[in-house]
């Protein structure tokens, strides 16, 4: 495929404040820094929601409605809202804003796994805010549940029944395997936007071997079926996404899944990643798709048939 997709991530719910002062928390920023990525090449915003007093990350509805009625008004960027929300949330709490928002696409974890943040408390010796530091050293007993009803429940709630299609976060093999279960029992339809998540301590680690494997293991699963695209923790961002595109796939970038733009240099933007890759996939010869080219590309609803 020569267009290729650029997915940002604005904010996340693994990084914390005390990390990074170019983080957007509140809906004004989280707003500024989707149009910003939008205008620089981003076809899908990957969204989360951060209590603007303290920055920690929110499953509240009123503050996801603080920003996607704006970055709808503002831009024509697919508008993805993400059901993992937070590791320390309950099912419930990650489905309010998407049900509510009935949006073009979302995101879906595809298995329970370990999600350990723990090591990045150990950079950080200035804390803005008293949650942070117990935050990320209490995930070192953390288990990020998403089990086959818990996959279902979403399928069922935000697919079947508001039309959103998905980004399925695969982390490990098994979520391949798990993703091919639920296309035989009928519950999701093609083509599948699978995102490979590299470098999440509990997850598959940022090597190149990593990669490939998982292309050869999707193209076996899923033939023509589906496209991929690749995020990836930390200063492994650019190389793995860099690979991704040279592979024919699709990219992901953002604070969320990086804070830097260079090894121990902070991003200032979510925009400033965008700019960067769209440089390096347009020396590889790939065109960016705009939103529409991704709406078609992915068999979106449309923005006009969401509840935002």
């Amino acid at each position: 495929m020569r267009e290729i997709i650029i997915t940002c991530a604005l904010t996340g719910s693994i990084h914390t404040p005390s990390m990074s002062p170019h983080l957007p928390v509140t809906a004004d920023e989280i707003t500024a820094a989707g149009l910003g990525a939008a205008e620089a090449g981003a076809a899908i915003l990957h969204l989360h929601a951060r209590d603007p007093e303290t920055g920690k990350p929110s499953a509240e509805p009123g503050h996801f409605m603080g920003f996607l009625p704006r970055l709808k008004q503002a831009s024509d960027a697919v508008l993805n809202i993400s059901t993992g929300g937070s590791a320390v949330m309950t099912l419930d709490q990650r489905l309010a804003a998407p049900k509510l928002a009935e949006p073009e696409m979302a995101s879906l974890n595809m298995g329970t796994m370990n999600f350990a943040l723990y090591p990045m408390a150990e950079r950080i010796s200035d804390w803005k805010h008293d949650w942070e530091k117990p935050f990320l050293e209490g995930s070192d007993d953390l288990v990020f549940k998403n089990t086959p009803r818990d996959i279902a429940r979403i399928l069922t709630e935000l697919g079947q029944e508001r039309g959103a299609r998905f980004e399925f976060e695969c982390y490990d093999l098994s979520h391949l395997y798990m993703l091919r279960h639920f296309a035989d029992r009928g519950l999701i339809k093609p083509p599948f936007f699978i995102q490979f998540v590299f470098g999440v301590l509990g997850g598959m680690g940022p090597d190149p071997e990593n990669l490939t494997h998982m292309v050869r293991i999707a193209d076996k699963l899923f033939g023509e079926e589906y496209m991929f695209s690749v995020l990836a923790a930390g200063r492994h961002q650019m190389p793995l996404i860099t690979m991704s595109a040279a592979m024919g796939g699709h990219v992901r970038v953002g604070l969320e899944d990086s804070l830097t733009i260079a090894r121990g240099t902070l991003a200032q933007s979510n925009a400033e990643q965008v700019s960067k890759i769209r440089d390096i996939v347009e020396a590889l010869g790939r065109s960016v798709a705009t939103a529409d080219q991704a709406r078609a590309i992915l068999g979106l609803k449309g923005a006009d048939k969401t509840a935002i």
